[in-house]
């Protein structure tokens, strides 16, 4: 009989470690629309250094024209060279995106931190007037403050749209915040004599940005199609300016036409961005939901 045959009580035959892969940074991240997004962004920046004609000049001598090589995407009913509008009017919607998303954000989180630390009757008011607003179609209450503030501009849509949009990360925000209002360095800063605002700035957004981000993002999307709606239902923007709203607004003319190239250019511009601005709010989301699962 051979040593080989014994083996020594307790001992554990050692199996080797198969060596983790280690993961790709971009797994899992929006890579392609985030490039995507950049792209157009930065064509919309860089306008005047694209574009090929003027794009508020009216050729009335190559209406209607099919895409070539002079008119890379064709003209419009008015003899506009659609490839220029695309990045210069492109610019105007993404700053109405912009700028909505700001006034939104701000009142949301105003409103939703001070509910969110007011006395239990004062949180409840402010959440049924918050669901009182929310049940209010927006479309509609875009409309009826346009209409009271008069002729729509770049400002003034941009105002309506934001301040109209506030309802959803406010409650998020309220949630957020009636969770950490108790803490020790909430309740330091309070001995210490820190107003509202220095406290919400300081200690409360760092702790439920990550939270609204994706809703952040998604108010953007949400403001571009606001405003070609009511571009497109000839309520929003004088058709003088240009954006991918106002130039969809000619698409009533442009089936009768057959101009093809006037209705899906714009509209492929606009699905493109939105869709990328959603697929990058669902990985914030992801992200954040990711993180809270680890605590």
């Amino acid at each position: 009989m051979t040593n080989n045959s014994f083996e020594l009580a307790g001992s554990r035959r050692t199996v080797e470690a198969i060596p983790k892969k280690k993961k790709k940074w971009y797994k899992g991240k929006p890579v392609v629309s985030v490039v995507v997004l950049l792209l157009i962004v930065l064509g919309c920046l860089c306008a005047e250094m694209i574009m090929t004609k003027d794009p508020t000049y009216m050729d009335l001598l190559n209406y209607n024209k099919a895409p070539d090589k002079e008119f890379l995407f064709g003209t419009d009913t008015m003899g506009r060279d659609i490839f220029s509008m695309i990045w210069y009017g492109g610019r105007i919607s993404l700053m109405i995106g912009g700028l909505s998303t700001v006034i939104s954000t701000f009142i949301a989180v105003v409103i939703g931190a001070f509910s969110g630390v007011a006395p239990a009757w004062l949180d409840e008011l402010i959440m049924r007037f918050t669901e009182i607003f929310l049940s209010i179609p927006t479309l509609l209450l875009i409309i009826l403050l346009q209409a009271i503030m008069g002729d729509a501009n770049i400002l003034s849509l941009s105002f309506v749209i934001g301040v109209t949009s506030w309802t959803s990360i406010a409650k998020v925000v309220r949630t957020e915040v009636r969770q950490i209002r108790n803490s020790e360095y909430i309740i330091a800063a309070r001995c210490m004599g820190a107003g509202f605002f220095r406290i919400l700035w300081k200690h409360l957004v760092p702790n439920f940005f990550s939270s609204i981000m994706f809703m952040v993002v998604m108010n953007v999307r949400t403001a571009m199609i606001s405003e070609a709606t009511l571009s497109f239902m000839g309520i929003g923007l004088p058709i003088e300016v240009i954006t991918w709203g106002s130039m969809l607004s000619l698409s009533d003319k442009a089936l009768m036409t057959g101009s093809w190239w006037i209705i899906l250019i714009p509209g492929l511009f606009l699905i493109t961005t939105v869709l990328c601005l959603t697929n990058i709010g669902n990985a914030c989301r992801e992200q954040t939901n990711r993180k809270e699962s680890n605590f």
